[in-house]
């Protein structure tokens, strides 16, 4: 049976040619729609053509990505967008997740980037991949499974077909386009050179830039126009051509946080797309979507559209006299919630610096006190160390109340700012009452994206005014504060007006479900400040150490490659399917477990995997390789380039309100995922050190979530077994295997706790037999037997299943809402996905609520204490704090006790100490 393809849409492609190709539309209130349509269209077009296909549609983020370091004039050829298209962006992401289809925006890369890294990960999974895209630089991911569609034009692309386009194989790409750049994207190349002159050099010396360059001295002889000229040319710009080869390189091993199993599509949500086609016009897509949803059996009614911003009086003012701000200061005093915001010279809370604060009291009326603009030759009126100073008061007062967007970033701003050129002066904001971006969260943490613009949109019909409309050309070279301020201000004061609307609209829908309320002012905010001290302290980092990892993994890096040539006897390209099938199956002759759509033998992981198990030698090295290059490139190359250069620390960003269950994520670094399992990886953890003096203690909740599941389930058996300090999985062990306790073997233990947590994860019977090393049937016994022995688990299952059914969401014990819109969903496979989350989804997020409570609870004893300790990581269910060595006991005990009593269940929590001079010893 064939595999359909996975399919990937270059939606930025789309739509820049969509804007220019097709003819101009607008609504009747002149907002524009025709890229909205143009783009809309294809999608569903190609949705017609792979009706059973995965997709992702892929869009550039804001901001620049890691080619602007490498070349500052990387893309500075290209006109800055058109405000007719940067106004379409947002209502066509909002249409595109309204489809139902997966909607990436990553940060730091651009959407080819995404997109090859999703490309090869199928491929190497042999399944096959269409790309659609009018981008000439996508030629290069082309392979046997990868194949280029142009849904604008019907054409399409193969193997073959790069060559017969480029004169070219996909593989010589990147080097073709090195030599003769590419004027859009500005890279240089060597000039001189177009696509004939590089097709010609590449096939001439049958390689790449590497081979060309290694073999100048033939470059006279081939048949190529001006051949004698080229060889002094290539030496003159051979260090152009090579950082041209770097910019025009798809990365194909972007950190993405979802997998290839996450891009299933959604099902289309009616309501959102009867609000989006009524405010874009389109009224035979509307009367198709009512009709739709009659089809399944919603009624859906036509929303009416708001009054947007532009038919409001909006009093935005830049303050620049001494009487002005005195004006505003008591405004600000007078108010008994206003909204704020900082403006900044860059996104890393930790070393960006203050440019200047906006603030609202009341709806359309905001201000922006700039605190430096001398750049533009604007006299400074007011003294910045004198504004700080006179608004520290009123930022620092917790019975002044305050909301913000994310106002975790702007409370590290303040904290870090210097005033008076004391950089241990700031201001430390309290009364933070509120966040927008965590009240949308609350509200529905799957619902929306949220940041402002996506907010904005979605609950006031507004869009936002973006840094590249007022900065336009050269704005990724600028930073706020060199921006004039007849522009500067109104877009900074919008952003304080904005913030304070969306929390009068939001705050209204959370009232009206109290339990959310409750989880959005128990939980999630008295988090805010946590969080934001844990990032300002940072975790002191060896870098010594990890330099001598790195090397140490680049040598057995080497030696594993060895390694795989001395068992397959030659040398090959570790990472292509294609010559790993030829040793694999030709030539060591391995039994062939899986086959791809195309009758091809599979070297997916899953089949390395299983063949390693089967003591086959050289999958084992690979699975090895690849797993230490993965650790190399990601921590001990990266890390050390991430420690503050102020501080000598690293420190990340936490993020609550980006996982659906409400677990917290982290990134720059993403400290979550620092792998605990292998020697290598646990090294890793050992160059997260204490300072001389100190201690590192990690304290950890112990099986947290089969301890929830206890709680949940009322079942007897399981709570006797926790209530007695019982090993669960031994426990488990003697229920299903009939046993005594006491005569529990190892491998009895072990299948124990794969079915306890498996379980949770909606495991199924095949699963846990692969997992265990039995048969289907016997494994299927052992979950029967589970069942009839804690017979509460599963009546928790089936009742959960039924709930999620009848009301469209699940809850944790606190209340915290997770919806499932595929929980009906006639496709099977996405319904039992959706019950899988529905069984999982109140334990994991519960845990994570427990998680949160416990670090309020040990912050505030922290602080009243004055103790010298400080909680300097999260991950997942522990948390890691780096405390004076004379008072370690005392530490150990408290913690212990704040994070056991955290919550009561019907069940105690174990909490776990270690204490050690560095994360690995500790935990």
């Amino acid at each position: 049976m064939s595999q359909a393809p996975l399919v990937l849409v270059d939606g930025s492609s789309y739509l820049y040619r969509a804007f220019h190709a097709l003819p101009p539309l607008t609504t009747s209130k002149g907002l524009p729609t025709g890229a909205v349509k143009g783009v809309l269209n294809m999608l569903k077009s190609l949705r017609k053509q792979y009706p059973d296909s995965p997709f992702a549609v892929v869009f550039d983020a804001k901001g620049g990505t890691f080619r602007d370091e490498m070349f500052a004039e990387y893309k500075a050829n290209r006109p800055s967008m058109p405000d007719d298209m940067r106004v379409q962006i947002e209502p066509l992401h909002q249409s595109v997740i309204a489809l139902g289809f997966p909607l990436l925006c990553v940060e730091g890369v651009e959407a080819d980037d995404v997109i090859g890294t999703l490309a090869r990960s199928s491929a190497a999974a042999d399944r096959p991949v269409i790309i659609s895209t009018g981008d000439k630089d996508m030629a290069q991911l082309v392979d046997r499974h990868i194949t280029l569609v142009n849904t604008m034009t019907g054409s399409s692309m193969d193997v073959e077909g790069v060559k017969e386009k480029f004169g070219v194989a996909p593989e010589q790409i990147i080097d073709y386009l090195a030599l003769m750049g590419d004027s859009s994207d500005n890279i240089p190349g060597v000039p001189g050179i177009g696509p004939k002159t590089a097709s010609g050099l590449l096939v001439g010396v049958n390689g790449g830039l590497t081979e060309l360059y290694a073999q100048l001295d033939i470059v006279p002889t081939l048949p190529i126009r001006g051949a004698k000229t080229l060889p002094a040319k290539l030496e003159e710009h051979r260090e152009m051509a090579f950082l041209s080869y770097q910019l025009a390189t798809i990365k194909v091993d972007v950190p993405l946080e979802i997998g290839l199993d996450d891009l299933q599509m959604g099902k289309p949500d009616h309501d959102k797309l009867a609000e989006l086609y009524t405010l874009l016009e389109f009224k035979s897509w509307f009367d198709e979507n009512q009709r739709d949803a009659k089809r399944s059996g919603q009624e859906v009614i036509a929303p009416v559209v708001e009054e947007t911003v532009a038919g409001t009086e909006l009093k935005y003012s830049t303050i620049l006299t001494q009487a002005d701000f005195d004006l505003w200061l008591k405004k600000l005093n007078d108010a008994k919630l206003f909204a704020f915001d900082t403006e900044t010279t860059g996104i890393d809370a930790q070393q960006a610096q203050l440019v200047g604060l906006s603030f609202a009291v009341q709806a359309n009326e905001a201000a922006y006190i700039p605190l430096t603009h001398s750049y533009m030759g604007v006299p400074e009126q007011l003294d910045r160390d004198t504004v700080l100073r006179a608004l520290k008061p009123i930022l620092e007062d917790p019975n002044k109340l305050k909301v913000g967007q994310h106002a975790k970033f702007d409370m590290n701003i303040l904290a870090n700012c210097a005033i008076g050129g004391d950089q241990s002066c700031g201001i430390t904001v309290q009364g933070i009452a509120f966040d927008t971006m965590l009240e949308s969260y609350v509200l529905d943490s799957t619902a929306t994206r949220h940041d402002m613009d996506s907010l904005a949109l979605k609950y006031l019909n507004h869009t936002t005014t973006s840094f590249q409309d007022i900065a336009g050309k050269g704005a990724k070279q600028l930073t706020f504060d060199q921006i004039s301020l007849e522009l500067a201000g109104p877009y900074a004061a919008e952003d304080a007006d904005v913030t304070l609307r969306l929390h009068q609209t939001l705050q209204e829908k959370l009232n009206a479900i109290p339990s959310l309320s409750k989880v959005l002012n128990e939980i999630e905010m008295p988090l805010v400040p946590v969080l934001a001290r844990i990032e300002r302290q940072g975790a002191l980092v060896d870098a010594n150490l990890l330099g001598i990892q790195s090397v140490e993994l680049g040598d057995k890096l080497v030696a594993l490659e060895r390694e795989a040539f001395a068992i397959a006897g030659e040398e090959f390209n570790l990472g292509s399917p294609k010559q790993l099938g030829v040793i694999l199956y030709e030539k060591l002759g391995m039994p062939i477990l899986s086959k791809t759509a195309k009758g091809q033998a599979s070297t997916a992981e899953a089949v390395l995997a299983e063949l390693a198990e089967q003591d086959f030698p050289l999958p084992k090295v690979l699975m090895q390789y690849r797993s230490m290059s993965k650790l190399k490139s990601t921590y001990t190359d990266r890390l050390p380039e991430q420690i503050n250069p102020r501080t000598g620390r690293i420190h990340t960003s936490y993020h609550q309100a980006v996982a659906a269950t409400g677990r917290l994520s982290s990134s720059d670094p993403n400290l979550q995922n620092i792998p605990i399992r292998t020697a290598e990886g646990r090294r890793i953890r050992q160059a997260f050190v204490a300072p001389k003096g100190y201690k590192l203690l990690a304290a950890d909740y112990s099986q947290i979530e089969l301890r929830i599941m206890a709680h949940l389930a009322k079942d007897e058996g399981l709570l006797h077994a926790f209530r007695n300090d019982l090993d669960v999985h031994k426990a488990t062990a003697a229920e299903v295997f009939g046993v005594e306790l006491a005569d529990v073997t190892t491998d009895q233990r072990r299948s124990a706790k794969a079915i306890n947590f498996g379980l949770i994860y909606g495991m199924s019977a095949f699963g846990l037999a692969k997992q265990i090393g039995v048969d289907r049937k016997q494994s299927q016994a052992y979950i029967d037997r589970y069942f009839a022995r804690y017979p509460g688990v599963l009546a928790y299952m089936e009742r959960t299943r039924t709930q999620a059914a009848e009301q469209g969401f699940v809850e944790t014990i606190f209340g915290r809402r997770l919806y499932l819109p595929e929980i009906n969903a006639k496709n099977p496979a996405l319904r039992k996905g959706a019950e899988r989350t529905a069984i999982n989804a109140p334990m994991q997020g519960t845990a994570a609520d427990i998680i949160k409570k416990a670090m309020v609870a040990v912050d505030n004893w922290l602080t009243t204490s004055g103790l010298d300790a400080k909680v300097i990581l999260q991950v997942h269910d522990e948390l890691v704090l780096e405390v004076r060595e004379d008072l370690v006991d005392q530490v150990r005990e408290e913690i212990r006790l704040h994070m056991s009593e955290a919550v009561k269940l019907d069940v105690p929590l174990l909490v776990e100490v270690g204490v050690g001079n560095n994360w690995d010893e500790a935990h």
